[in-house]
């Protein structure tokens, strides 16, 4: 399968994926109201914070030693055996100390913690053994098939009376499913490992486990410290406001996920010109969509967060800079993507490090001093931060072009749509139409046709792009 059209599946399962949870979500914000989501969005952070510490960066390690062809079966089962130890003693942990994780949340929700743990990390392992075997697009597939078990169950306990619980209990059952689904895909085998296999996992995970924690404190470390300094019902709506920012960044994790195994098969038979072709390619499509969705989301950031309640309109100006994080991250991301798949981890651990204690401290800092619109003021700083850091340590290591001219005419076709989506509110606002929801689908619509009709009229790259990865079967292949 060709590396777009796989991108293209991958960002579209995501996509199916994150549609049904935004259904669900809505459901949930009217439902239960913003202090349920909020005690939600907690535990969620907490299982996936103590995920890094039971996986250690085996899961990174996995894809890595698996991609490059030697022993897939071997380190496939010497990572299961480290994930299993590890996640089982921290699940005992958590149990252990129930009364403080309780005490945290505010609900008593230590054994749901437990569980999902250790389903989160099974979850792991599969994605990175798909990965790790170039079944990208057979891994992205399962995040819609998790998303629709765990909205269906979720939905259904939710209506019985369960709240909170059922939410938890439905997100267990919809990932426990995806894990078994993945896991009948794998060409792996369970065999006996050698110390070797160990000690080649742990030489990659030394460096790359902070990788993990680095996207954890990108995505979560703003929730655990709003946890603690705010009110549950604001750490709802900045939860909302974080999951419209990340729907806009399916597209470039899609391009991260498809393009890893592939630089690390160009790094293993060192082709160096393939390799600088895949790291332009990754910046060319890292802003694809999320570059629109600034634009648009600024635009339109009360309208989008009405849909899940009055309350939560006062997330608008938490929504602009979150989608500008996610912007800056997604290109950051990319390099440090590259650069754990030239085999060069210590670099990626030391930027990592600097990005990590940044986003922690000034997210305290912030969030202390400004209250909680500070928490996505430090995510950009420390998103600028890691930018600059990974940008030139990468050009150190090879030789690649920045695709200005690329960027320049996907921010050219943003602006462009801007002008459609503004023009198209004032005269909604102007009429007798007041649906809000019917406003805001009909202009992302309408964005979003004019974004890529633009596109596609001024960028010869993305046409061809476009021309390459379409069926044979439409007229855009003549």
């Amino acid at each position: 399968m060709r590396i777009g059209q796989t991108s293209f599946v991958v960002f579209a399962s995501k996509l199916v994926g994150s549609a049904l949870g935004f259904v669900a979500t809505l459901y949930f914000a009217r439902t239960l109201g913003a202090t349920v989501l909020g005690h939600y969005a907690i535990v969620l952070a907490i299982v996936a914070w103590l995920s890094l510490g039971g996986q250690l960066g085996i899961a990174s390690a996995v894809v890595k030693r698996i991609s490059e062809g030697q022993e897939p079966s071997a380190h496939f089962t010497a990572g299961m055996v480290i994930v299993a130890v590890l996640g089982l003693g921290l699940s005992l942990g958590v149990l252990a100390f129930g009364a403080v994780v309780n005490g945290y949340v505010g609900e008593r929700v230590a054994p749901f913690v437990a569980v999902l743990l250790l389903i989160s990390l099974s979850s792991s392992l599969v994605t990175a053994a798909l990965q790790g075997e170039r079944l990208v697009h057979l891994s992205g597939l399962l995040m819609p098939i998790q998303t629709g078990f765990r909205s269906v169950a979720q939905i259904g306990l939710v209506l019985t009376g369960f709240g909170l619980a059922g939410m938890l209990i439905g997100h267990a059952i919809g990932a426990f499913l995806a894990v078994l689904l993945g896991a009948a895909f794998l060409s792996v085998d369970v065999t006996r490992p050698r110390k070797r296999h160990f000690r080649s996992l742990f030489d990659f995970a030394k460096f790359s486990w902070l990788s993990g924690l680095k996207s954890r404190s990108f995505n979560d470390v703003d929730i655990v410290v709003l946890g603690a300094l705010v009110p549950s019902a604001l750490v709802g709506v900045y939860s909302v406001a974080w999951s419209i920012a990340t729907f806009l960044t399916l597209f470039d994790s899609a391009v991260s996920a498809t393009l890893f195994p592939e630089l690390s098969q160009a790094e293993a038979s060192a082709d160096r010109d393939r390799i600088s072709r895949l790291i332009t390619d990754s910046l060319s499509y890292g802003g694809l969509i999320v570059i629109p969705g600034l634009f648009g989301g600024v635009i339109l950031a009360d309208r989008l967060l009405r849909l899940y309640g009055e309350t939560f309109t006062q997330g608008t100006a938490v929504l602009g800079l979150l989608i500008l994080a996610a912007l800056i991250y997604g290109y950051q991301k990319q390099l440090m993507n590259a650069l754990n798949a030239l085999d060069r981890p210590d670099i990626a651990f030391r930027i990592n490090t600097v990005f990590i204690v940044l986003n922690a401290l000034l997210n305290i800092l912030l969030v202390w001093w400004t209250g909680w619109v500070g928490a996505a003021v430090a995510t950009v700083l420390s998103a600028c931060v890691g930018l600059v850091l990974s940008y030139r340590a990468l050009r150190q290591l090879v030789a690649f072009t920045v695709p200005a001219g690329e960027l320049a005419r996907q921010c050219a076709a943003a602006v462009m749509m801007a002008v459609v989506v503004k023009t198209g509110r004032s005269l909604f606002e102007t009429s007798d139409i007041s649906h809000n929801a019917l406003i805001v689908v009909s202009l992302v619509a309408v964005g979003a046709l004019s974004y890529f009709l633009t596109l596609f009229a001024v960028s010869p790259q993305f046409r061809t792009t476009v021309t390459a990865n379409s069926p044979s079967w439409l007229p855009l292949r003549s």
